[in-house]
């Protein structure tokens, strides 16, 4: 494996910093399925309503990213159909 992703969109970052994504990625995809990700706060001041939105990746996306990551990493292949072989006696 090289240091760097050589072609697709990962192309041009490290090892580093592809593992590093990866972590990152991975930490998201956990906060994500505890409930822990705010996807609108609101509040009120003297003012009047605030409203911040963030956006935030499904799970799907999450997992997406990792499987791609990994992919880039070498550590998991493309995906191959799985067949029966059945071994005569």
């Amino acid at each position: 494996m090289t240091d760097c992703a050589a072609s697709g969109i990962f192309a041009g970052l490290s090892r580093d910093q592809l593992s590093a994504a990866l972590t990152s990625a991975q930490l998201a995809l956990l906060d994500l399925q505890m409930g822990k990700m705010n996807v609108q706060l609101s509040y009120t001041q003297g003012d009047g309503a605030k409203s911040v939105t963030r956006r935030v990746a499904t799970v799907a996306e999450c997992t997406a990213l990792i499987m791609q990551l990994q992919q880039a990493l070498g550590l998991r292949g493309p995906r191959r159909a799985r067949r029966l072989i059945y071994l005569a006696r």
